[in-house]
């Protein structure tokens, strides 16, 4: 049996989450079932994380295990042909120790949210962006985004159906820039809660559009009730961007 981690970039558009799920079309399935067809074994895939509905990655971290005698260029090439035309590319391919996890190995995970703000409609960036056609003032975002930053429970910007044992999490980076008529917001952490991202997103960009004052951020975490979330953004401008782990030894 031989462990392969995958660099996966995928739409999630035309998915129900990563996740395989009973309900709909998932990454997960869809690499599973490629797996299946170029070596003939049933294969499980494990992810560094679980992208909901409608969410991207640039670089998801994943791997499979496999007993087919198969080199990683190979794997990686037979898999491109199979998942076919299912929006997903396997950017990387290697082998790694069997007790490397992608999900329990990693240590890091970051994020990128894009706002595309303008009035007039998306058209290359319709499904792949957050259009805001309000003014957005980026830089009071991007000051409201550091009363988040540290260990902080974040209740009020966790999904009702979030599993996680705890609301505790320490996040490591929240920066919000804007690049012409692209608001960018970047975050990173060892974990994240279900939705935190979009959740911290929707009322950075209340802040933005003057519907709150800066300091509200900072009072809607103190909260600690989902009550006191402002807004929660859509799927479609959050992109995972990368998994980190410790280096490999040998």
């Amino acid at each position: 049996m031989t462990r392969f981690a995958l660099t996966l970039e995928f739409d999630g558009g035309p998915f129900m989450g990563l996740q395989r799920q009973s309900h709909g079309p998932s990454v997960q399935q869809a690499v599973e079932e490629a797996a299946g067809r170029v070596t003939g074994e049933a294969v499980t895939m494990h992810a560094a994380g679980r992208t909901d509905a409608g969410v991207h990655a640039l670089a998801m971290r994943a791997h499979i295990d496999i007993l087919k005698d198969i080199t990683p260029f190979r794997l990686m090439e037979a898999l491109n042909h199979h998942l076919r035309p299912d929006p997903i590319a396997v950017l990387a391919c290697e082998v790694v120790p069997e007790d490397w996890h992608a999900r329990f190995s990693c240590i890091g995970r970051s994020y990128r949210y894009v706002i595309v703000n303008r009035r007039a409609p998306l058209t290359l960036d319709a499904g792949k962006a957050w259009q805001v056609a309000q003014d957005l003032d980026a830089e009071a975002m991007h000051r409201a985004a550091q009363a988040l930053v540290g260990r902080h429970d974040f209740t009020t910007f966790r999904s009702v159906h979030c599993q996680a044992q705890s609301p505790l999490k320490t996040l490591d980076q929240l920066g919000v820039r804007r690049e012409g008529e692209r608001v960018i917001v970047e975050t990173a952490a060892r974990s994240f809660l279900h939705h935190q991202v979009r959740s911290m997103v929707g009322c950075l960009a209340l802040v933005g559009m003057g519907r709150w004052p800066v300091q509200q951020v900072a009072e809607s975490l103190a909260a600690r009730d989902r009550a006191a979330l402002g807004l929660n953004a859509p799927a479609d401008g959050l992109y995972f961007v990368a998994a980190s782990y410790l280096p490999l030894s040998g």
